[in-house]
C-alpha cells in the first residue's frame, strides 16, 4: 500500500462521513414536517456504506491473497434510503394536517437518535482527519530525510 493511496482511503472517509452529517441535519431540520410535497409525513433518512472496491470476496479468498490483504479502496456511499419504521401519532385536533379523529402523524425521527449518530459521524469524521494528518506527516518527514 503506497502512501497516497492512504490519502485517498482517509479522504473518501472523509467525504463519506460528511454526506451522513449532511443527511442528519435534513432529518433533524424536518424532524416536525408533517407533510411532504406528495402530502405525507416526513420519512427519516439513514446512509449506509460499503468498500469502494465493490463486492467482499469470502473470508477464503482473502485469507489466500496474503499479497492483496491490505489493498482497498476506501469506503464510499452505497445508498440512502427511508426508515420504513411508522411516525408519531399526536393528537392535535387543531392542528391543519390532523386526521377526523384529531390525530396528527409526525415524522419518525427521533431527536436523542439523530444527535448520537451526528456524534458518532464527527468522530468518525475527525479520525480520519487526524489519520490523513498523520499520513502527511509522514510523507513530509520522508522527504526532508533524503535532503
Amino acid at each position: 500500500m503506497g502512501l497516497f493511496d492512504s490519502f485517498n482511503i482517509n479522504a473518501s472517509g472523509l467525504t463519506a462521513q460528511r454526506y451522513r452529517m449532511d443527511v442528519i441535519a435534513q432529518n433533524v431540520a424536518n424532524a416536525n414536517t408533517t407533510r411532504t410535497e406528495d402530502g405525507t409525513p416526513y420519512k427519516r433518512k439513514v446512509v449506509t456504506f460499503e468498500e469502494k472496491n465493490g463486492k467482499s470476496p469470502s473470508f477464503s479468498t482473502v485469507f489466500g491473497r496474503e499479497t492483496d490483504r491490505f489493498r482497498s479502496n476506501g469506503v464510499k456511499v452505497s445508498g440512502t434510503y427511508e426508515d420504513p419504521s411508522e411516525g408519531n401519532m399526536v393528537y392535535d385536533p387543531d392542528h391543519p394536517d390532523a386526521d377526523e379523529n384529531g390525530y396528527v402523524t409526525y415524522p419518525n425521527v427521533n431527536i436523542i437518535q439523530e444527535m448520537t449518530d451526528l456524534i458518532d459521524a464527527s468522530r468518525s469524521y475527525e479520525a480520519n482527519a487526524t489519520a490523513f494528518n498523520a499520513s502527511k506527516q509522514i510523507a513530509s518527514q520522508g522527504l526532508t530525510m533524503g535532503s
